[in-house]
C-alpha cells in the first residue's frame, strides 16, 4: 500500500513538526577522507556537513537550535522532521562495542525520551545486529521508534548508501508508529532482534532469514501493521541497565572437544550453543557431552540456536533429545545476536532466580522468536 492509504497508521497525536534525536556514535557513515585519501573518523565534523547538504537541511530555516537540523519537505509525509545531532567523543568503532556502550546508548535514549518522538541511533555495520537485538530487550516498555542504521559508504561521498538510509529512517521514525527497536538498511525496515549481517561487501547488508521486513521504502511506504508490537498498555518505560558480560557463542565444528567445551564455559554464566541444522550435536563424543553436562549443572544456562542462517532448532531428532537431557534450553528461531543478548538481559535481573531466568529464556519477550516454534 502507498503511504497515501496508510495515513490512519501514521502517527496522528504529532505536531507538524516532528522532534527526532540521532545519536551519532560512530562507524563508516560518518567517516571523512583525509590528507592521504583514507576514510577515517573526524570528531565535531559531522553536524556541520550534513548542514551543507540540501536534501538533508532545509537552509531557508536558520532559528534552530543548536545540533538542530530540518529535514526538506517529503512528498505523502504528515510530518517534517527536525532532527538533533547528539555526537558521541570519542566516536566509536563497531568493533569496540559493548555492554558498557550499549548502557550508554539506551540511557540517551531514556533521558531524552519524554523529549522526542523518535530516535536514529547512527552505528558501524559489524556490530550493529548485536547492538540492535541488545537496546530490544533493555528498553523496556518502549513508547516510541529507535531506528539503527549506518552504511557500507560514508554519507559524505557522491556514491553512497548512507543518505538514503538516514533520511528513510528519520521519515520512519518522525511520521509512523513503529514502537520497536528496528534497523533500516537499503530500502528496508527490520525488527532488530530478528536482523543478522549478511554481507560486508553489499548495500545489501543486513537481512531478516525468519520474519519478513517490518516496512519497505520504496516509491511508497509500504508499513506491514501486522507485524509491528507495541508494549503492553500501561507498561512504564525503563531501561535494564544490569547486563551479564560473562556469557559468550559456542559454535559446533567437527573437531571439537569436551577440554575446549570445558575451558570456554569454566567462567561463563551462560552460553549461546551454535548447533548443526535443526539443532543436533555430535551425540557420540562422551567427553563433549559430559562437558555440557557439568556446565548445566552448575547453573550455566545454555541457549540452543541453529548455525544456519535461517530456520529453527526443532526437537524431532534423536541427538536433540541429548540436549534436553541436559537441560539445554531451545532457542527456536533466534539469531546467535538475538540470544546473546537476551541471555545477558536475562542474567541481569538480579531478582528472578535460576528457574526464572530459564522460564523467560523460552518466553517470546520481544519478537525475538516466532510464537509457537
Amino acid at each position: 500500500m502507498s503511504s497515501k492509504n496508510k495515513l490512519p497508521f501514521q502517527r496522528s497525536d504529532l505536531p507538524r513538526y516532528s522532534s527526532v534525536l540521532v545519536i551519532y556514535t560512530g562507524g563508516t557513515i560518518g567517516m571523512i577522507r583525509n590528507e592521504n585519501n583514507e576514510l577515517v573518523p573526524k570528531p565535531n565534523e559531522f553536524y556541520e556537513r550534513i548542514r551543507s547538504f540540501p536534501q538533508l537541511h532545509d537552509a531557508t530555516h536558520d532559528d534552530l537550535p543548536a545540533n538542530t537540523l530540518l529535514l526538506p519537505f517529503v512528498q505523502d509525509q504528515l510530518n517534517r522532521i527536525r532532527y538533533r545531532i547528539l555526537e558521541y567523543d570519542p566516536l566509536l568503532d563497531s568493533s569496540n562495542m559493548g555492554v558498557p556502550e550499549w548502557v550508554r546508548i539506551a540511557q540517551d535514549i531514556h533521558d531524552a525520551h519524554d523529549h522526542f518522538q523518535g530516535f536514529v541511533v547512527l552505528h558501524g555495520t559489524d556490530t550493529l545486529a548485536y547492538t540492535a537485538s541488545a537496546l530490544s530487550f533493555m528498553l523496556e516498555g518502549l513508547k516510541h521508534p529507535v531506528i539503527i542504521t549506518g552504511s557500507q559508504i560514508p554519507i559524505f561521498e557522491t556514491r553512497t548508501d548512507g543518505r538514503d538510509n538516514l533520511v528513510s529512517a528519520l521519515i520512519l521514525v518522525g511520521n509512523y508508529d513503529i514502537p520497536e527497536v528496528c534497523v533500516f538498511f537499503n530500502a528496508q525496515l527490520f525488527r532488530g532482534n530478528r536482523t543478522i549481517k549478511v554481507n560486508c561487501d553489499s548495500f545489501e547488508a543486513f537481512g531478516s532469514p525468519n520474519l519478513a521486513p517490518l516496512a519497505t521504502m520504496g516509491v511508497n511506504v509500504e508499513i506491514n501493521e501486522g507485524l509491528v508490537r507495541r508494549a503492553a498498555s500501561g507498561e512504564p518505560f525503563g531501561v535494564q541497565s544490569k547486563m551479564d558480560e560473562r556469557v559468550g557463542l559456542l559454535r559446533l565444528f567437527p573437531t571439537i572437544s569436551g577440554d575446549l567445551v570445558r575451558a570456554t564455559l569454566e567462567k561463563l554464566n551462560g552460553v549461546v550453543l551454535m548447533t548443526y541444522g535443526a539443532g543436533n550435536i555430535p551425540s557420540n563424543k562422551e567427553d563433549f557431552i559430559g562437558a555440557l553436562r557439568e556446565a548445566s549443572e552448575r547453573g550455566v544456562l545454555i541457549l540452543n540456536v541453529t548455525q544456519c542462517s535461517g530456520g529453527s532448532v526443532s526437537q524431532m531428532y534423536e541427538t536433540s533429545h541429548h540436549l534436553r537431557e541436559l537441560g539445554v534450553i531451545s532457542g527456536h528461531d533466534m539469531t546467535a545476536e538475538a540470544a546473546l543478548g537476551k541471555l545477558s538481559y536475562v542474567l541481569g535481573k538480579e531478582d528472578w532466580d535460576l528457574e526464572m531466568k530459564r522460564r523467560m529464556l523460552q518466553r517470546n519477550l520481544r519478537g525475538e522468536m516466532t510464537e509457537n516454534e
